[in-house]
Formats: C-alpha cells, sequence, structure tokens
C-alpha cells in the first residue's frame, strides 16, 4: 500500500524568528542552514587550503626536502580545481541573481 507523506515543513521552521528590541517587526535570528553564505564560506576555506598546501609542497620541493614529487602535482591539481569550483559558483550565483532581478511583479 502506498504510505501517507509527511508534511513539508516551511523554511521560516527552519530558522527561529525573535522580536528585536525597540523594533515591531521580528527579525531572523540566525541565518539558514547550507545558505549561500556557508557554501560560498566553505569554498573559499578549500581554495585558501589547497593553496597552503601547495605553498607548502612547493617550499619543500625548492629546499629539496619532499621525497615525493607527485604530491606538489596533486596539490596544484586540487588548487586549480578548488579555485575553478569557487568561481563556477560565483558565476552561477550571479546568473541566477540577474535572473531574479528580470522577473516583473
Amino acid at each position: 500500500m502506498i504510505d501517507s507523506m509527511s508534511p513539508i515543513t516551511p523554511l521560516t521552521a527552519l530558522s527561529p524568528i525573535r522580536p528585536l528590541e525597540g523594533l515591531s517587526e521580528p527579525v531572523q535570528a540566525e541565518s539558514p542552514v547550507g545558505g549561500f553564505e556557508q557554501i560560498f564560506r566553505s569554498a573559499i576555506d578549500a581554495v585558501k587550503e589547497a593553496d597552503a598546501e601547495k605553498t607548502q609542497l612547493q617550499y619543500l620541493d625548492a629546499t629539496g626536502q619532499l621525497d615525493n614529487p607527485a604530491q606538489l602535482m596533486l596539490a596544484g591539481s586540487k588548487y586549480e580545481m578548488s579555485v575553478s569550483l569557487l568561481s563556477q559558483l560565483r558565476n552561477r550565483a550571479l546568473e541566477a541573481y540577474n535572473e531574479l532581478m528580470r522577473i516583473s511583479l
């Protein structure tokens, strides 16, 4: 038999809204889980970590302390991929924003 489906919870249930002192309208207390800010911050952090790893391995290679040069190549590829992902995220966000701006109400 077909089981009944549970109702969809509204987005307002994910983040509590409370009024601030002196304001008549409620203000959002926290950003929703998995929002744009968190996605971009994690992508930026990934780029920073990959860059730091690549820079460290380049230093070790330049000083002759790197045993496996393939690690440097992998770190460079990881850095390039993380930068590419970040730029694609930015481009998609700009496309979505422009699409929203074209909507007439």
